[in-house]
């Protein structure tokens, strides 16, 4: 018979991870995530306003976004390798200090330059603040069973940040004014600094190491690049210079990157032993793939309900909102019940509703009602998302050692991120040649009716790669 830990610490052999209740980590990683997604959308709504006070040029608006996603995708790796050697409770506050003092120069800034610049920050400040939140949750939660609902929690959490942005961005701007969205964070961000030093644990989970430097350096920079020549695509095609040139740029540093890993870092940031296990390997692969499919459901059902149906933004994102509440039921009971599963049931599952769902959604048209064209699939593509995100989240950190908690945290975030803005480019690039192509004398709303619905017969292609891929997924233990 084991002894339980007491009811203030968890611990996993080594060093305390939280000192606070179990509902104040949870609640806090889960704020933490929600906000970090939150930002990452709420900002689209909020445009036209921020352009028509700060004088933006056509191409410099859309870095109020791209800067944010930029800074917050190439720094993931960073911000996880961060965790591990410095501590989570030391990064989750600085990346919150970081976040909110940008939020607050975003809420201020006088001129385009200022608030891009603070967009970059707060995206960076984000990338340190996320993989944290997955490592408090990997080695804060020890049981199966209570890990799964950290997950299923978390999960919602972001799933519903990145649906909010569109309603909390209009109610913002049209109640208060732009630099709400941005100053909004400060205050959340100070309570959360003191929910992080109330509950969590001082306490390093692995020996102190200095940082990879090389590593650093190759790995931020190759992440940044590629996803900035990917973002280039909307402007310039996939053959232009600026496209081609930063993406080969970022495969080189990459290439380099993995080397230096591989064959001269002493203690590499992205240890590439921890691919050898299988849950890191094949669940990564499928969060890339992941990235593309949420993708195809948030942003571009927001598309057709916009540009096809007519919605306005604010009615577009309650449109979804249905869709948001379905995923955050479903990723709650599909996490009680992963412990009883096992993942490859219920990637299974998901990925059945994904890919049905898909299919059901591209049938809609510009006649298309919203309960019959687009509720009936989008409910039934939440109930996908739900069982088959928090599953790969859990089963890409369920075997790795503490002292690497926070590594592959960054790892699998990163690569749902990247799938993410490589699967917009894709699938935007789909849609303009859709347009440019299939008129026919129809009205532009068909036309691009036309295109969304090659968006999400691609994606429920995405939905049978990961059910495929998924096989390879390991048998984790019941508790």
């Amino acid at each position: 018979m084991t002894s339980e830990p007491p009811a203030n610490t968890l611990t996993r052999g080594r060093a305390e991870i939280r000192t606070g209740p179990a509902w104040m980590v949870l609640a806090l990683a889960c704020a933490c995530q929600f906000m970090v997604i939150l930002d990452s959308s709420i900002v689209n709504v909020a445009l036209p306003s921020v352009d028509r006070d700060l004088g933006f040029t056509t191409a410099g608006l859309a870095w109020v976004v791209n800067g944010y996603l930029l800074a917050f995708g190439g720094f993931m790796l960073l911000g996880g390798r961060a965790a591990d050697l410095f501590g989570h409770r030391r990064m989750l506050v600085a990346g919150l200090s970081v976040f909110s003092v940008a939020s607050l120069v975003g809420g201020l800034a006088s001129s385009a330059e200022v608030l891009v610049a603070a967009r970059v920050v707060q995206g960076t400040g984000a990338a340190l603040l996320a993989p944290a939140t997955l490592a408090v949750i990997n080695t804060g939660f020890t049981g199966g069973r209570e890990r799964a609902r950290a997950f299923g929690a978390w999960s919602a959490a972001g799933g519903v940040g990145g649906l909010a942005g569109a309603v909390a961005g209009g109610a913002l701007t049209t109640g208060l004014s732009w630099r709400w969205v941005f100053l909004i964070n400060v205050p959340i961000g100070a309570i959360l600094i003191v929910m992080a030093v109330m509950s969590l644990s001082g306490t390093r989970t692995g020996r102190r190491a200095p940082l990879d430097l090389t590593g650093a350096v190759t790995g931020t920079t190759g992440l940044a690049a590629l996803i900035y020549g990917v973002m280039q695509n909307a402007d310039h095609g996939w053959t232009s210079p600026p496209v081609v040139v930063p993406v080969m740029a970022g495969l080189l540093l990459l290439a380099v990157f993995t080397v230096v890993e591989a064959c001269f870092a002493t203690r590499p940031m992205m240890p590439l032993r921890l691919f050898r296990i299988r849950g890191v390997a094949v669940g990564s692969g499928m969060l890339l793939l992941f990235g593309g499919i949420a993708i195809a459901m948030w942003y571009f059902t927001s598309l057709f309900l916009q540009n096809v149906l007519g919605y306005g933004a604010l009615d577009a994102g309650l449109g979804q909102t249905p869709a948001a509440v379905t995923f955050m039921v479903i990723a709650r009971w599909a996490a009680a019940l992963l412990p009883r599963t096992g993942v490859r049931l219920l990637v299974s599952a998901g990925s059945g509703c994904l890919m049905t769902g898909f299919g059901w959604l591209s049938q809609a048209h510009a006649d298309s009602g919203y309960l019959t064209g687009v509720l009936g699939p989008t409910l039934l593509i939440a109930v996908g998302i739900g069982l088959t995100f928090p599953t790969l989240m859990a089963a890409t950190t369920a075997d790795v050692p503490e002292s690497d908690a926070g590594t592959v945290g960054g790892l699998a975030q990163t690569a749902n991120q990247v799938g993410g803005s490589i699967g917009l480019a894709v699938l935007a690039t789909v849609v303009g040649t859709t347009t440019r192509t299939e008129t026919n004398g129809d009205s532009p709303a068909a036309v691009l009716a036309a295109g969304y619905a090659r968006v999400f017969l691609i994606a429920s292609g995405l939905g049978l790669a990961v059910a495929l891929v998924g096989l390879l997924l390991p048998r984790h233990r019941r508790d």
